[in-house]
């Protein structure tokens, strides 16, 4: 009886240790550095050069042509001459800037002036927070600017939201400018 107690403990003590064990991760081990440099190598940074300076946050922004564009443009065409500018958001915000305000004024009398386009309101967020809230900011923010059309007198019913969350990056970098510029409701015209 005293031996299997024993054998049993013994066991009981190994399983923890033999899991610990497995758990453990290998570190591949990166090449060694070579002593002779390279003939075509170029250095990180030119010899004087200062390193880059804190980037303040900013919003590009984009010229919205006032004039109509006839019915035989195609909805691509329009769409890569960005007849409709981007709005852009402060970080974790939907409401609107001013300067989003006169853009989309902007925008509103394109969409008055060619009644017949369809449009699609693209919500987007940059990379913080999690896929469900930003999603959820997305649509916010893509119906805040729906919203802020109607009430300049652009029928509701041309207008489509959908929120990419921060699954359609403009910037993929992941500094302050690359964020301000994924902080956005972009328009596509479908029709």
């Amino acid at each position: 009886m005293r031996s299997r107690l024993a054998a049993i403990s013994a066991v009981v003590l190994m399983v923890p240790l033999l899991s610990a064990g497995s758990c453990r991760r290998t570190q591949p081990i990166p090449p060694a550095a070579s002593a002779a440099p390279e003939r075509n190598a170029v250095p990180a940074r030119p010899p004087g050069a200062e390193p880059k300076k804190e980037v303040t946050e900013s919003f590009p922004t984009q010229p919205v042509t006032s004039q109509p564009l006839g019915p035989e443009s195609t909805a691509d065409e329009l769409n890569r001459k960005k007849v409709l500018a981007t709005i852009y958001f402060d970080y974790d915000k939907s409401d609107l800037s001013d300067a989003a305000r006169a853009t989309l004024q902007a925008n509103a009398d394109w969409l008055k002036a060619n009644p017949a386009r369809v449009v699609r309101i693209e919500g987007n967020c940059d990379e913080r927070g999690t896929v469900e809230y930003n999603l959820a900011l997305g649509q916010r923010r893509a119906a805040s600017v729906r919203d802020y059309l109607g009430g300049l007198g652009v029928d509701a019913s041309r207008l489509k939201t959908i929120s990419y969350g921060k699954e359609r990056p403009a910037d993929p970098g992941h500094d302050d400018a690359a964020r301000a510029k994924n902080r956005r409701a972009e328009f596509v015209i479908e029709s």
